[in-house]
């Protein structure tokens, strides 16, 4: 499938002015806490002293043992980021101008530079059938250039079989040996088995799942007759959107497939973000500072358990 290719360079500053300068506005530079839950690497419990801050309390010891207890973490000095990255065929759909893989391309353009302007490492590891790059972690601005080149250059990939997204999960697993930050960016388009790879990878990372779709991905309006190809496999079949009950199936088995998706992001303890083709990026990640926030403050209050695998359970 043939696409335009854009300038690295170009997109990244165009990011800085149109995003990048929104978020610092609005959410004051705060990006670690947003990107790292609480309680990611617990140390020990002890007693409360006057000094301490009480948001760290943890109440649910502090009534079982009738003695307030505090939470003590370990000091994080420096964060390192892998973005696990599918950029199988999928990824080139789009009903509309805007195609995932462009949303993919702005969105870890805008995770990596504003984790890299803190001094954070980021790395990489790109899958598309096999895993084909990894990018060991660096800093700085030229670290987020090489990494959207190697998302956006052109590669000859053989149109047979499926994505098999557990393939990349355990490479990553494999890589990624220090405790990170880890966001998993897929249409989750996947031959089945990729959940268990999940939960072991977020038993020891944090990680946050980023899900990219298509309006078309999720319901399909009359069109008439339609050629419909499978990205992943070049299968082309002839359907009659006209017919109500083909699109009430689409929808149904749509709606069973999301419903099977938050049930293996809930089980694996991820937090997870639906971006859409047809979302504006600033305001989809204001929603998931939002949820962040919220979580993490359930977890300060002691009404969520602190889980040391990705979120609380």
């Amino acid at each position: 499938m043939s696409r335009s290719r854009q300038d690295p360079e170009a997109l990244l500053r165009r990011i800085e002015w149109t995003v990048v300068r929104r978020l610092d506005g609005i959410l004051h530079g705060d990006y670690r806490t947003l990107f790292r839950g609480m309680g990611l690497d617990l140390a020990d419990l002890r007693e409360y002293e006057l000094h301490d801050d009480v948001r760290h309390m943890d109440w649910n010891v502090t009534a079982r043992l009738q003695v307030p207890h505090v939470r003590e973490f370990h000091e994080d000095r420096d964060l390192t980021t892998w973005f696990l990255l599918d950029t199988s065929p999928s990824v080139d759909f789009g009903s509309s101008e805007v195609r995932k893989r462009s949303v993919l391309l702005e969105l870890v353009a805008v995770l990596a530079l504003l984790l890299s302007r803190g001094g954070n490492r980021v790395g990489g590891v790109l899958y598309d059938r096999e895993v084909h790059r990894v990018l060991p972690p660096r800093g700085g601005r030229n670290q987020v250039l090489r990494l959207l080149r190697e998302i956006d250059a052109p590669r000859e990939v053989e149109r047979s079989g499926g994505t098999e997204l557990a393939h990349l999960l355990e490479a990553g697993a494999g890589i990624a040996r220090r405790r990170s930050l880890v966001f998993v960016i897929s249409d989750f388009i996947s031959t089945p088995g990729w959940h268990l790879p999940l939960l072991k990878l977020a038993r020891r990372h944090e990680v946050l799942a980023i899900r990219l779709l298509d309006p078309l991905e999720v319901a399909i309006p009359d069109l008439g007759l339609v050629m419909m190809e499978d990205s992943e496999t070049g299968e082309q079949l002839l359907v009659d959107t006209h017919d109500p009950g083909f699109r009430r199936r689409f929808a149904a088995a749509a709606a069973a497939r999301e419903e099977e998706l938050l049930e293996h992001f809930e089980r694996a303890g991820v937090d997870a973000l639906e971006l859409s083709t047809e979302d504006q990026l600033v305001e989809a990640l204001l929603r998931f500072a939002e949820l962040r926030k919220t979580r993490n403050r359930l977890v300060r209050e002691g009404r969520l358990p602190v889980h040391l695998g990705g979120r609380p359970s």
